[in-house]
């Protein structure tokens, strides 16, 4: 780590007590090697409550395209710019929830902020991402907390839900929650998007992928973990909108 990150990073601890734990989590991953599905992600860089970016070996990431919403044009290969004072790492160009180009047991954590909502199959997904784990793998996950997004109009999913999910094998050519989606949407808190825009975007969504498929509350995020095999280890909010949960991959 440069000494500015150092420096960055103590100045971050010793103001925010609340960041404490989560940084001292984000240490113990140094030089282990990890996957982003997503990304990159300011969440894991300077000055946040996890600044994984900072420790590890190296960080590789995966897009279902190489075109996005978020990060524009993408080339696969060893093209993964997560942190400039870093090395690039493999991107991947694969669905997130399939990860069909990634081998088993490679991975010593893995991290996802604010990707699994755009999933239409988690259980899907959250399987896959333990296969690709190390024995005791770290997986951090981060969702958003509705209450102060734009989806604070609309229901939490049940579990019951994600589990027929699974059981119907739903792909992300899924519209169930489109018309949800579209009538309980907090517009007021979407950055330059209107109505009619909105709702083009949403019925585009297979290409896109802007969706909020669910919606999770602390409690479904940590049956859903057990479920998949992880045992959840922190579980905390962090502002402005975040579910942030340490998971490990068990035994």
């Amino acid at each position: 780590m440069e000494l500015k990150d150092q420096i960055i990073t103590a100045i971050s601890y010793y103001k925010s007590p609340f960041k404490q734990q989560t940084i001292r989590e984000a240490k113990r991953l140094k030089g282990q090697i990890g996957l982003e599905l997503g990304g990159p992600s300011s969440v894991f860089s300077r000055k946040s409550f996890f600044p994984v970016y900072l420790y590890a070996k190296s960080v590789d990431g995966v897009n279902f395209s190489n075109q996005t919403v978020w990060e524009g044009q993408l080339t696969e290969g060893d093209t993964y710019n997560y942190l400039s004072s870093h090395g690039l790492g493999h991107q991947y160009i694969d669905e997130a929830g399939i990860l069909s180009t990634v081998p088993d047991n490679k991975y010593d954590f893995l991290l996802s902020s604010h990707s699994l909502e755009h999933m239409a199959n988690p259980i899907k997904a959250l399987k896959r991402w333990h296969a690709v784990l190390k024995p005791r793998g770290t997986l951090c996950l981060i969702l958003p907390d509705k209450r102060f997004t734009f989806d604070h109009n609309r229901p939490y999913t049940t579990f019951e839900h994600l589990l027929q999910d699974e059981a119907q094998d739903v792909d992300e050519n899924d519209t169930t929650h489109f018309e949800e989606v579209i009538r309980l949407h907090d517009l007021s808190k979407d950055i330059d998007q209107d109505k009619v825009q909105f709702e083009q975007r949403t019925r585009n969504n297979s290409v896109q992928r802007c969706v909020h498929h669910h919606v999770f509350s602390p409690e479904l995020i940590e049956q859903l973990l057990n479920y998949c095999g992880f045992e959840v280890t922190i579980s905390k909010t962090f502002k402005p909108f975040h579910l942030f949960t340490l998971a490990r991959k068990k035994d």
